[in-house]
């Protein structure tokens, strides 16, 4: 992270011009003259005009990059090119580095260190690991009888419609964008609303970074109007979105509704974290699944939301919790001494302060927080949330909150644990925290999600899948695997 002062991230803030026009076959393109206002969610104020992508500007974006895989030279490049320029897009990344986390700071709330310092590194190391994967695959040759030769490779799937959301707008566009591209398909990606200004500047830097016309194309607008005309698209060979789960089965339906394009699709979560009276170290647990579900807000589909605790330690685990809760600094999510920033906006905030009342309603025990806090900034601030007394039954523990609101729930023993880890219809991730080797592996494989942390949580790099079971959707981001979803097999026999 830069030594950056609060006042000068401020400055920079107030110098920022970030343009809100549409990149479509490598050019800026303002569309059909619709916008939208674009507020930040640190003051409320205006923060750009954004133009506002209906079905001409869809059609646009799709037919260039469906020329662009048809008859460009991005699919025909032999790989180790097509992975200079991902290097090439990932130095001039770092180069603006800095912009970059401004952007999505000012548009969605996170703190700007976090911006800088994660959403950022996370872009770049993905541009650079596909980078260098490009030219690391393999097709295969089956060994068949001597009068006969069969190919079985791997082709670009052809032009992928990437919708991504406002909670990492820069680290979920590049898990989708990056190996798409590698694998020589062309992208359509459409950014949340509330977050599409850091996507719109990407699109202008690869293009920058020798991407030809048309292989990248950025178009902002609503999900019930863009989105949908992106998912209903005929040209669009391949939908990869991350989101709500409610949001993708809409594109489920797009897609049968259509060419029966693969959806691709990460989804919502309502992640278990376990801890066992002879976990390694009760405080660092404490601390951890205090840092989990405050981080970003809690605004995670990974976040930690449900703290299943044994019994014996569960008023000590969540003294300890609590205690983090009320320490944790809100504030300008500009200045380097925030923990935690703004919600992404006030229709946001509304739906996370009606789960709080309704948890209360239900019966919950509030601990900390529940309150909407620096009202005098006119940001969507709300204060680290801890409920315990939660029942299974409750919305608490069932819904995805997507927001700083913890549920304590206790359990009396190892089969009680696992069978409330499972109670959900998501699968996205989970963590347990015990000293017992056997206990670890037993436990990970009875969870059904599609990572398991043990003694840790949110850890990993890019060389491990990412993504979900059940309802937390399909497929898998990251990793030699992410490759699979942009790529089609194709048998070759060849009678000799």
């Amino acid at each position: 992270m830069p030594d950056v002062t609060h006042e000068e991230w401020l400055r920079r803030a107030k110098s920022l011009t970030p343009s809100g026009v549409h990149h479509i076959d490598g050019a800026d393109e303002p569309g059909g003259g619709a916008t939208f206002t674009l507020l930040s969610p640190r003051d409320g104020q205006a923060l750009a005009e954004v133009a506002d992508a209906g079905v001409p500007e869809v059609d646009a974006a799709v037919a260039a990059a469906r020329r662009a895989f048809d008859s460009g030279p991005w699919p025909r490049l032999a790989p180790a090119e097509r992975g200079r320029t991902l290097l090439r897009i990932a130095d001039l990344l770092e180069q603006r580095r800095e912009e970059l986390a401004l952007t999505v700071t000012l548009e969605m709330g996170k703190p700007v260190t976090d911006a800088y310092g994660i959403e950022l590194r996370a872009l770049i190391t993905t541009f650079r690991f596909y980078g260098q994967l490009a030219d690391k695959l393999t097709d295969e040759s089956p060994h068949t009888a001597p009068d006969a030769l069969a190919l079985v490779t791997r082709e670009p799937a052809g032009v992928v419609g990437a919708v991504v959301p406002w909670n990492f707008p820069l680290t979920l566009a590049g898990w989708k964008v990056a190996p798409a591209l590698a694998a020589g398909c062309t992208v359509v990606l459409k950014p949340s609303e509330n977050s599409p200004l850091s996507a719109l500047l990407l699109g202008r830097i690869a293009t920058e970074a020798g991407l030809p016309p048309g292989v990248l194309n950025v178009v902002a607008g609503d999900g019930p109007v863009t989105g949908r005309a992106l998912g209903l698209h005929p040209d669009v060979d391949v939908l990869a979105f991350t989101g709500s789960t409610a949001v993708g089965r809409h594109f489920l339906r797009y897609s049968a509704d259509s060419n029966l394009k693969r959806v691709w699709l990460e989804l919502g979560g309502k992640s278990p974290n376990i801890v066992l009276p002879d976990a390694p170290d009760l405080e660092r647990a404490a601390a951890t699944a205090a840092w989990g579900i405050f981080f970003n807000q809690g605004e995670m589909c990974t976040a930690p939301s449900r703290l299943l605790v044994h019994s014996s330690v569960a008023e000590q685990v969540t003294e300890a919790v609590v205690a983090r809760a009320r320490a944790l600094r809100v504030g300008d999510p500009l200045d380097p001494a925030t923990e935690m920033g703004a919600l992404v906006g006030e229709s946001h905030l509304a739906r996370v302060a009606e789960h709080i009342a309704g948890g209360i309603g239900e019966g919950a025990r509030l601990r900390t927080g529940g309150h909407r806090t620096l009202t005098e900034t006119g940001g969507s601030f709300l204060e680290p949330t801890v409920f315990d007394r939660v029942d299974p039954a409750m919305r608490l523990a069932r819904e995805e909150i997507f927001g700083p609101v913890l549920s304590v729930l206790a359990f009396d023993d190892l089969d009680e644990a696992v069978r409330l880890a499972n109670a959900t219809e998501y699968g996205l991730a989970a963590a347990l925290w015990t000293s017992d080797l056997s206990t670890a592996h037993k436990v990970s494989r009875a969870l059904r999600t599609g990572t398991v942390w043990v003694n840790c949580y949110e850890e990993g790099d890019l060389t491990v899948p990412f993504g979900g079971m059940k309802q937390s959707g399909n497929g898998r981001d990251k990793s030699a695997h992410a490759l699979e979803k942009y790529t089609e097999l194709k048998t070759t026999w060849i009678q000799l």
